[in-house]
């Protein structure tokens, strides 16, 4: 999910045991002779606050090390950021994804879906190696893509915009897919989609209310689109800090447990917001950001072109995209504030680290403001 300025803590295991507990696992799992070797387990670092996240490489006697990466539902103690964690469902979502398409998926191992190896259900892929812009600290912040000479930050950004179109055009009509369909009674794919949502809030304001998030909802309604175009797969948290480049192009596209159905523009809204989000980050704190790339113009400019698609009501997915995250923002504050990491603040709006870029969305002065400073 999501980065901020700070550092989350995830797990809650010993990696030693879980060590002993993947290797127990899989000697009983894989043929007799195998005799798998689970080498030191180590946390993943920069991105990800959702499902905790662990690397380590698998030997064989039939093969040399291979480098594996496990997905595990969080402890409770954890102070997880979704109520619900469905590895299975993200390992079925990633398969489907790879038999029916060129997007790169890096493949499932096996599964655990009951949680017997950990405690937790749990998913092995093979690891990709490449490069992935960091949350902590963000991208645009400073580093690798930050430096990289504009024509390859552009040769990034096409790449991205290819692999949301490839991700589009996968046949969805096979009853393959059809549990990626909410389960509600509201009668289209976005409605049941902000549904799903507006139960997630509801969910996290057990805690506390954020009356902006209300009143974002509220503003949802008044901007429905008037055509919600055709319900496509859509990747659900799709932005580049979720991709693995390799000389700037995607080589691994990682974290499907949004995966849903629903319009295209779900993952258009999102990807571009994120980037706004870390550009008003930057700005908050001085630096210049990245103010000449994933611009929505560009993009969807772009998309058009790789998707044989217009692309309608952006407005209405940016500002949904800025409220799904306002959510997660709240949830993760939560769970700062019970680590210690961060103090109750007396204006339970003040959690969002996006009220400002929220409010301006909401009030109309938003893009007019990005405009305006050149970005």
């Amino acid at each position: 999910m999501t980065g901020t300025a700070h550092q989350l803590r995830i797990g809650t295991r010993d990696h030693d045991d879980l060590r002993r507990r993947l290797q127990a696992w899989l000697r009983d799992l894989l043929p007799v002779g195998t005799e798998p070797v689970v080498g030191p387990v180590e946390p993943a670092t920069g991105n990800g606050m959702s499902s905790e996240t662990v690397t380590f490489e698998l030997t064989t006697a039939t093969h040399g090390p291979q480098p594996c990466v496990a997905r595990l539902a969080p402890r409770h103690e954890a102070i997880p950021v979704f109520p619900a964690y469905d590895l299975v469902r993200q390992a079925r979502v990633m398969r489907l994804v790879a038999e029916n398409s060129d997007v790169p998926v890096p493949p499932v191992l096996w599964c655990d879906a009951d949680g017997a190896v950990t405690g937790s259900p749990l998913f092995i892929m093979a690891r990709v190696e490449g490069d992935i812009p960091p949350d902590v600290m963000p991208y645009n912040f400073g580093g690798w893509a930050a430096e990289a000479e504009p024509a390859d930050r552009a040769r990034l950004q096409q790449g991205t915009v290819d692999v949301l179109a490839a991700i589009h055009a996968i046949d969805v009509s096979g009853d393959e897919f059809a549990f990626l369909g909410y389960d509600r009674d509201e009668p289209t794919p976005l409605r049941r989609h902000v549904g799903e949502h507006y139960d997630y809030y509801r969910w996290v304001a057990r805690e506390r209310r954020c009356p902006l998030i209300e009143r974002g909802f509220a503003w949802l309604e008044e901007h429905w689109p008037a055509e919600e175009g055709p319900a496509v797969l859509s990747w659900g948290d799709a932005r580049i800090g979720n991709i693995i480049y390799r000389e700037f192009r995607p080589v691994g596209v990682l974290d499907w447990e949004m995966a849903a159905l629903g319009p295209r523009e779900l993952d258009l809204g999102w990807l571009l917001y994120h980037h706004r989000f870390f550009e008003d980050l930057a700005a908050m704190t001085g630096l210049a950001g990245l103010p000449g790339f994933l611009r929505p113009g560009d993009v969807t400019a772009a998309y058009q072109v790789a998707a044989g698609y217009e692309v309608r009501d952006l407005d209405f997915f940016l500002t949904y995209a800025a409220l799904r995250n306002a959510i997660v923002m709240a949830r993760i504050a939560q769970r700062q504030i019970v680590l210690g990491e961060r103090e109750l603040p007396d204006d339970p709006d003040d959690v969002l680290y996006d009220r400002g870029s929220l409010e301006a969305l909401l009030d109309g002065s938003y893009w007019e403001r990005i405009v305006a400073d050149g970005k």
